[in-house]
């Protein structure tokens, strides 16, 4: 015999699952640097990516359910890619593929039993650091405009709090990587993440064309070592690591 549920308790059951799911993966850090945004995923996997780029200025973090968010990465690109060609490449922004996101995973909450268990950042690099874009989603379609920084997953309220001491405006690539780090290490204070185990990637506005690169183990290595030595004495794993990025 069926039973009644009211709508207010299914929406808030249905919250309750997807906070959890989301809360049992690794986290992710997003925020900005001197020279673009910087992404950083608590993430040993060589193979299953939580960083992603999307289109020219563009890139994709997420945590939760892999296939979930893999099929919302694969709807992106096609949606950059379709615009990018009918239209102009310019055309193609992270505000538009946030709101068709917000679109899918509204719908995708309301009217399915079982919402996707995702969080997700779109962002975009500008011209400079006040024309970067840093959109938010939440599993339920929420949208939030955010500036300077933003932790998903695990235990998101530490790591933010963790980012809010540590962020600092304008700074450089090694120090924003080791203020992210810190920050995911900030959830067990007896962890150390190492380059291995970490997923790095940017949006370089000095870059030409495609701005988002991948960050090899060997480069995190001599940013981390720089950033903690504090001075530019690393230039010779800044110079030998450089060759090791990955396009």
């Amino acid at each position: 015999m069926p039973f009644y549920v009211s709508p207010e308790q299914q929406m808030k059951d249905k919250a309750d699952y997807a906070r959890k799911g989301i809360s049992r993966g690794r986290s992710v850090v997003v925020l900005q640097y001197d020279d673009g945004i910087l992404f950083v995923a608590d993430n040993p996997s060589r193979a299953l990516h939580k960083i992603s780029e999307i289109y020219d200025r563009i890139a994709f973090a997420a945590v939760g359910k892999y296939n979930e968010f893999e099929n919302l990465r694969l709807g992106g690109v096609r949606y950059a890619d379709i615009n990018g060609y009918q239209y102009d490449r310019r055309d193609v922004t992270a505000r538009g593929l946030a709101n068709v996101y917000a679109q899918s995973l509204g719908t995708i909450f309301t009217e399915t039993n079982k919402p996707y268990e995702v969080e997700l950042v779109v962002a975009e690099v500008g011209e400079d650091a006040e024309t970067d874009q840093i959109y938010r989603l939440t599993f339920d379609g929420s949208v939030a405009d955010e500036h300077g920084y933003v932790a998903m997953g695990g235990q998101a309220d530490a790591v933010a709090q963790a980012l809010k001491d540590g962020f600092r405006e304008g700074a450089p690539l090694e120090e924003a990587l080791r203020t992210a780090v810190r920050a995911l290490e900030a959830q067990d204070s007896d962890r150390r993440l190492e380059a291995s185990s970490l997923e790095v990637a940017v949006l370089d506005r000095n870059r030409e064309h495609r701005l988002f690169k991948r960050l090899a183990a060997r480069r995190i290595e001599g940013l981390l070592a720089e950033g903690s030595s504090g001075s530019s004495g690393g230039d010779e794993d800044g110079s030998e690591s450089g060759s090791s990025d990955e396009d």
